[in-house]
């Protein structure tokens, strides 16, 4: 049986239920992106994801960076910038 995870969302909404290996394998995409670039809009990060995980995943990418972006929100492992609009996001200091 898969390994699940329950993930967090920053305004203490229910959270999803998703595969542990996928919520991994797009967190670490997300968190080199975002090393990479240092601050990126929220609405380009799924295709920057896409690039990193090169057509190997099953599921759409951008529901699960959605979903996965919102419990590193909630765990403070990364950030809006305030005041941006479109949101931006960066790594948490």
């Amino acid at each position: 049986m898969q390994e699940r995870i329950l993930t967090l969302h920053p305004e203490g909404k229910q959270g999803v239920n998703i595969s542990k290996e996928k919520y991994d394998r797009i967190r670490q995409a997300i968190l080199s992106v975002l090393d990479e670039q240092g601050e990126v809009f929220f609405k380009v990060l799924p295709a920057e994801v896409e690039k990193k995980l090169a057509g190997s995943f099953d599921g759409s990418i951008s529901w699960y960076v959605t979903s996965v972006k919102l419990d590193l929100e909630a765990r403070g492992v990364i950030q809006r910038v305030p005041k941006s609009s479109p949101q931006r996001l960066r790594l948490a200091s």
